[in-house]
């Protein structure tokens, strides 16, 4: 089971840092303004999740207090990278008149 767990979260960390990959690399396309502060917004988020992701699986001997409240910071993380995603969607939906 620990290796199941392992496995997981080592998939999630190559995704989130793939997902940071490709984040960085649309900011050079965007153009400035509100959309390109939005936009490294959304990518400082995805790197403090991959931070997050990191220590988990690597520090297992952090104390539980430590990891929940990393956990913690991840899931706010997430949270807010969410609502940023939706709202950026609201603004785009809104420029295009629909």
């Amino acid at each position: 089971m620990q290796l199941l767990i392992l496995l997981i979260w080592l998939t999630a960390i190559v995704v989130i840092f793939y997902a940071f990959y490709r984040a960085l690399s649309l900011t050079k396309k965007i153009p400035g303004g509100l959309v390109k502060q939005s936009w490294k917004l959304l990518y400082y988020l995805i790197g403090l999740l991959g931070v997050g992701y990191l220590t988990i699986p690597l520090f297992p001997g952090l104390p539980e207090t430590s990891r929940e409240f990393i956990v913690g910071v991840i899931s706010l993380a997430g949270a807010i990278f969410i609502v940023r995603v939706i709202n950026i969607f609201f603004k785009i939906i809104k420029e295009i008149g629909l």
